[in-house]
């Protein structure tokens, strides 16, 4: 994923105060995408719907975000488990 590239559904996403100001004051999570809406927004940001994680893995709310692009980070495969 690229800083204009959106993450595809099924990607795993670090969700920090780097994606966007409304999670400054919340811990970071781990975000797997369901959709990416194709709808144009400002360029770099992207409306995305999926579940937020807790450090198993396990959806524990469905939500729509609104971030920017370069600053969410790809969760990598080898650490989808190791969430903290």
């Amino acid at each position: 994923m690229t800083h204009h590239q959106p993450p595809a559904p099924g990607h795993e996403v670090w969700i920090t105060r780097n994606a966007s100001v409304q999670f400054a004051r919340q811990s970071s999570f781990v975000f797997r995408v369901i959709s990416v809406c194709p709808q144009p927004t400002y360029p770099g940001w992207v409306w995305l719907t999926g579940y937020q994680l807790d450090g198993q893995g396990q959806a524990v709310a469905r939500r729509e975000i609104y971030v920017r692009l370069a600053g969410l980070r790809r969760v990598p495969r080898s650490d989808a488990r190791l969430r903290s």
